[in-house]
């Protein structure tokens, strides 16, 4: 069969899916320079395909340009047309970046983020999924027999992790069942957010080509465990030095990554609804489920929504540049560099207020009283998606998180995801995000 090669252009969306368009290979030189017709309502495609609600209507005209620095072109060598595509930036007619590109929302907050305090923030994301084409077997948790079982699957995922340049760092069977994990190399926030959903795509391509069922959504199954994104992140300053680490400083966390966290935790309630933004996504967030129900700091707690990582403790170890901190609180509904994004502009405002380093929750938060949670500063996030998108519209801060048009875009786009799954059962809600993530 005579095949010409196809490259696509895509976006990660507020729907967290990856869309675009494509061109013949032949024209890729071209591309770069003029991109892809796109429109403003594209942006409001729910995960499903529809667009329940959208403030732009059928106007407005923007251009998706590709960036080819994140090129991808994987061949499975099993005869199938390779994947071929790159990741774009939405601009205005105009030039100027679109104020909801998700990827320039992202890249801004990173620019003042550096501008205001010469950090570079480090970052690397661990992605959680169900593999549905894996054989059953009970008590295969971690098992080396759950990674046998699930044959060229594994091998195939590293493979096209490795060639699309996301360096993958482990692959492990993870704790529920047909459940596996992945995790990347760290790497500079905005190659880090790009990296993560090339990589999703890199797992759902290898499952595509050997018939298998993926799915990345945060809770598949009401009774079983969900799927987590976790991003660990750290600050370099402008010479490449790690400076989140400062062992003179509670929890050993220097003064600006302190105040980055406590930015974070103290906006969480409210956006969980873009970290967390689906309603499969509030079955997850519950207590004792080694996932994140309050707005707490932890000690290697992986119940926190953010947890201090463990370190090296051996003599001589350079425990700074191994140390982290990692959000727990998200999940594979959300676009990496909207989810990311919110985070950095969180802290950032942290910074700027000069908040004082949490102290660490090390008790179990559901069993605390009301005092205690308020002289810890600690509160129960939102137990639905509905209540996260209330905190989110009435915070008076809303719009340094989301500016411009973004906000109204991002709740009316969220209340129109609602309105499909209402009424139905917590296995239905599982059912339909399953299968389209």
């Amino acid at each position: 069969m005579h095949r010409v090669p196809l490259i696509m252009v895509v976006t990660s969306d507020l729907a967290g899916q990856v869309r675009g368009k494509g061109f013949p290979a032949s024209e890729r030189d071209e591309r770069l320079l003029k991109g892809v017709g796109y429109t403003f309502t594209n942006h409001m495609i729910n995960c499903w395909g529809q667009i329940p609600a959208t403030p732009w209507g059928p106007l407005g005209d923007l251009v998706l340009m590709p960036d080819a620095a994140t090129a991808v072109e994987v061949d499975f060598g099993d005869g199938s047309m390779a994947e071929r595509f790159m990741l774009g930036d939405l601009f205005r007619m105009d030039g100027a970046p679109w104020d909801c590109c998700l990827r320039h929302y992202l890249r801004s907050a990173l620019r003042e983020l550096e501008s205001e305090t010469g950090l570079q923030l480090i970052a690397a994301f661990e992605h959680e999924f169900h593999d549905g084409g894996l054989e059953k077997r009970e008590g295969d948790s971690y098992s080396l027999d759950k990674v046998r079982r699930g044959g060229d699957f594994p091998g195939a995922v590293l493979h096209a992790l490795q060639a699309a340049g996301a360096e993958p760092e482990t692959f492990l069977p993870e704790f529920g069942r047909s459940q596996f994990e992945f995790t990347v190399k760290p790497a500079p926030a905005m190659v880090a957010a790009d990296r993560a959903i090339i990589a999703r795509e890199m797992v759902r391509a290898a499952a595509r080509r050997l018939g298998r069922d993926v799915s990345f959504s945060p809770q598949v199954d009401p009774a079983g465990p969900g799927n987590g994104v976790h991003i660990h992140m750290s600050f370099q300053d402008r010479e490449g030095r790690p400076v989140s680490h400062d062992p003179t400083q509670p929890s050993n966390l220097s003064g600006v990554m302190g105040s980055f966290v406590a930015g974070i935790l103290k906006r969480l309630p409210a956006m969980v609804a873009v970290t967390a933004p689906s309603a499969a996504s509030y079955q997850r967030l519950k207590p004792h489920s080694w996932s994140s129900a309050y707005n707490n700091l932890g000690w290697r707690d992986r119940e926190a929504a953010i947890r201090i990582c463990p370190g090296p403790e051996t003599p001589g170890a350079d425990v700074a540049s191994a140390f982290n901190v990692e959000f727990r609180a998200g999940d594979a509904a959300a676009s990496p560099w909207l989810q990311l994004g919110i985070l950095v502009r969180a802290g950032l405002e942290g910074i700027r207020e000069g908040l004082a380093t949490p102290q660490p929750v090390s008790s179990d938060p559901d069993a605390m009283s009301d005092s205690e949670r308020r002289r810890y500063g600690v509160e129960r996030l939102p137990v639905s998606l509905g209540e996260a998108l209330d905190r989110l519209e009435r915070a008076s801060d809303a719009g340094t998180l989301l500016p411009g048009e973004f906000l109204e875009a991002y709740i009316m786009h969220k209340r129109g995801e609602l309105e499909a799954v209402s009424g139905l059962t917590p296995e239905e809600i599982c059912r339909r995000y399953g299968d389209v993530y």
